[in-house]
């Protein structure tokens, strides 16, 4: 190949009323290579991915590929016909339909005058790139029964089906668990082998540096530096990225821990079967799994989301019964979802709103809001976790996702609650913001909060934690204190390994 560059972009700029989301980038990518482009939320990663994709036009500046530059009129679909793919992190595919008909989608195969759809053809089609990249599925398996990495797969497989050039991948693996995001890794080599370029963008840095050959950081939408990953290390990057050193990823103290607060005692609830744990006063407990392992149908359990089968709960001493999660909040027990989004916030109403929706009764009289009360406890808790909001009447869909997950925590901690429910808390948020909502949960411990942290992201349980408990398999399979982690034990106890 003649060109050194697949792809690039030259001096873009692309501004929205009242944001300047890309100044004058630059951006080079080589034929076959992964090139991982990091930055916190608002730095610009998503606006370069959707002027390269066609779904945004840049104000100025070029896009080139392999040496001829895209005029800027040309759409998605016309970009993929000349090479360039975008997977997005909401997945784009028909539960209903077959691998083969999710393959062809927006290209259907058809015969005859009359435009008959080809099964027959689509069919082996697909049965020639499942094999040729090693998947072992009929055609005509649906949708709707494949794992959340599988559809990703497929989906990759569908671009890649069109003599793809540039790949785009936006935060690939935050649906995944351990094992699905390894094959997900061998798929990306295998594509790389293949002669196709990546553009990976990601917040987990450790997939950068496993993955990427070379990084490019974003902030404040400019690039502030781009580094060959043998030649860079993580503190580097997150100072790239932040614009300051952040020191302590982790910011674990020594906390006093006190009595047990909350007790499980062999509950089971669907897959999860006898689960016992007790949390402390003062303490995070993480309950570490894969994705199915059943760390979240105990907490659901727990909360009175899905009814228990049997087992008991001990409040401070009392034993419980909690039938919804109205009754686990009126037992002092909050709940921070892993979707902040669809279960945590209502987007279309304000930050006041959001945070005032968990004591409603307080900052109301006679079933009519009072507006200076929710004034009040609104301005109370921008301040104290330092939420970045222009105002608290400011649409919440506007913040960043670290300030958004302040919110659900804030609104919780309204309730005054002696024992919060966080389920994959720093989900989707960027290095500088993990780091903030780390450091609230040390304060709330300081204050005799208990946290019980729900995740599968084993450095971040390990980091944050004081205890563990691993499952796998429905069951709990170890409990550790923080001085016994070690990651390689862990993840094969999660993994089911026991031996």
């Amino acid at each position: 190949m003649s060109n050194e560059y697949i792809l690039q972009m030259k001096q873009v700029v692309k501004q929205f009323p009242g944001v300047l989301a890309l100044d004058k980038v630059d951006l080079d990518v080589k034929p076959a290579e992964v090139m991982a482009i990091i930055g916190e939320n608002g730095a610009g990663k998503s606006t370069l991915m959707k002027i390269i994709s066609g779904a945004f036009t840049a104000d100025t500046g070029q896009v080139v590929l392999d040496g001829q530059v895209i005029p800027s009129s040309m759409k998605p679909k016309d970009r993929l016909d000349i090479g360039i793919a975008i997977i997005y992190q909401e997945l784009n595919y028909l539960d209903e339909m077959t691998i083969s008909e999710n393959l062809f989608m927006g290209r259907t195969l058809t015969k005859g005058p009359l435009k008959v759809v080809n099964y027959k053809r689509m069919f082996e089609e697909s049965k020639k790139l499942l094999k040729e990249f090693n998947m072992d599925y009929s055609p005509r398996t649906l949708m709707k029964s494949l794992s959340v990495a599988e559809k990703q797969m497929i989906e990759i497989l569908r671009a890649v089906s069109k003599d793809v050039k540039v790949l785009i991948m936006d935060e690939p693996t935050s649906s995944l668990n351990e094992v699905e995001t390894r094959r997900l890794f061998e798929f990306i080599v295998d594509l790389r082998a293949k002669g196709v370029s990546i553009l990976y963008i990601s917040h987990k840095l450790e997939e950068v540096f496993e993955l990427a050959d070379r990084v490019q950081v974003m902030r404040d939408g400019k690039n502030v530096g781009v580094r060959t990953i043998s030649e860079t290390d993580t503190n580097e990057l997150v100072t790239l990225m932040v614009g300051r050193e952040i020191t302590d990823m982790y910011p674990k103290e020594d906390n006093e821990i006190g009595q047990t607060v909350l007790s499980v005692k062999n509950l089971s609830c669907h897959f999860a079967k006898n689960i016992s744990f007790d949390v402390r006063k003062g303490e995070v407990l993480g309950l570490f799994g894969l994705v199915g392992s059943g760390r979240v149908e105990a907490m659901e359990g727990l909360l009175g989301i899905k009814g228990i089968d049997s087992g008991e709960i001990t409040l401070e001493g009392e034993v419980i019964k909690i039938r919804n999660p109205i009754e686990a909040k009126g037992y002092g027990i909050g709940y921070i979802p892993s979707d902040r989004k669809k279960e945590g916030l209502v987007l279309i109403n304000t930050v006041r709103n959001n945070l005032t929706v968990t004591v409603l009764n307080e900052v109301s009289r006679g079933g009519v809001l009072s507006s200076a009360k929710e004034n009040k406890y609104s301005d109370t808790w921008i301040g104290k976790l330092g939420i970045k909001t222009p105002s608290r009447n400011t649409e919440i869909d506007s913040l960043s996702g670290g300030n958004q997950q302040k919110v659900v925590i804030a609104k919780w901690l309204l309730t005054n609650p002696k024992v919060l429910i966080m389920n994959d808390p720093t989900r989707g948020i960027d290095v500088g913001a993990k780091v903030e909502i780390y450091k609230v949960m040390e304060e709330l411990c300081k204050e005799g909060i208990s946290i019980i942290m729900v995740s599968s992201e084993l450095p971040e349980t390990m980091g944050i934690t004081d205890r563990m408990v691993v499952f796998a398999d429905g069951r709990v399979v170890a409990e550790m204190d923080r001085s016994d982690y070690n990651q390689k034990d862990i993840l094969k106890l999660a993994v089911g390994g026991n031996d």
